[in-house]
């Protein structure tokens, strides 16, 4: 009866620790705190005016990558890069993100005289207070246009004109954004499409070559393309092919 005496008392002892310790952890719990969503009405303008800025900039922020493949010189360098792979054979060397990196550093380079006059007449004055936003959006437009207008065929630009109907514009000037883009997206790819076909010239030569011969010399099983990308990558490399590939591409825009 004593050792039965004992194992009861050991569990009743056992059984306060436990439930004093569950005590002490639920009192010493940390609170979450709550999140509430709701809509309230605005009391002063001011807080409808910061939302409808803030959807503003959230706007232009997901367009930016638009804005930077379709106004600048980012499509024409990027297809052409693109080409130059394609032609050496390679497959993904270099990889995506270096041509693209190199297309975007390509692309300010190249795009920098005329951002710095958007800045210099538009941006500046505009946070400086003394252009108001529809004029200081007005020149930024401009100066961007004057770019996109140097690099555009008339054909292409003809083509959204009439697309859009209506009376054309006395001078390419005064056409609209939203003929001047897409003008300028399509002469950008028949350039990019030109100078792509001269790029692939010498290697589709090399590739030819290397197949006659192995065609000659019964070498049927052998694929042409193994055998002819070291000589294609030795061709490019003595001919110094990404310094006239840059050169190239950087001197073909119209400032």
């Amino acid at each position: 009866m004593n050792a039965r005496h004992w194992q009861i008392g050991t569990a009743v002892l056992v059984l306060a620790l436990l439930a004093g310790t569950g005590t002490a952890v639920a009192q010493t719990s940390v609170s979450l705190p709550t999140i509430s969503v709701g809509v309230e009405d605005a009391a002063e303008p001011s807080k409808i005016a910061m939302t409808l800025q803030i959807l503003a900039l959230m706007t232009v922020l997901s367009l930016a990558p638009a804005l930077l493949i379709l106004t600048t010189s980012f499509t024409r360098i990027a297809v052409v890069l693109g080409f130059l792979r394609t032609a050496l054979g390679t497959q993904q060397l270099p990889p995506n993100q270096v041509l693209i990196g190199l297309s975007v550093f390509l692309t300010f380079f190249v795009m920098a005289p005329t951002w710095k006059n958007v800045h210099e007449q538009a941006i500046r004055p505009w946070m400086d207070g003394e252009l108001a936003g529809d004029i200081a959006f007005e020149r930024a437009t401009t100066d961007l246009k004057g770019f996109m207008l140097a690099n555009t065929r008339a054909e292409d630009l003809n083509l959204f004109l009439e697309l859009r109907g209506g009376d054309a514009p006395e001078a390419p000037e005064d056409a609209g954004l939203d003929v001047v883009i897409p003008g300028f997206v399509v002469s950008e790819l028949r350039t990019s499409f030109q100078m792509g076909f001269v790029i692939y010239i010498p290697f589709l030569i090399i590739d030819m070559v290397v197949a006659s011969v192995l065609m000659s010399m019964g070498m049927l099983m052998l694929p042409p393309v193994l055998i002819s990308l070291p000589f294609k990558i030795l061709l490019f490399v003595l001919v110094d092919g990404w310094h006239l590939v840059v050169r190239s591409l950087a001197g073909s825009f119209v400032s």
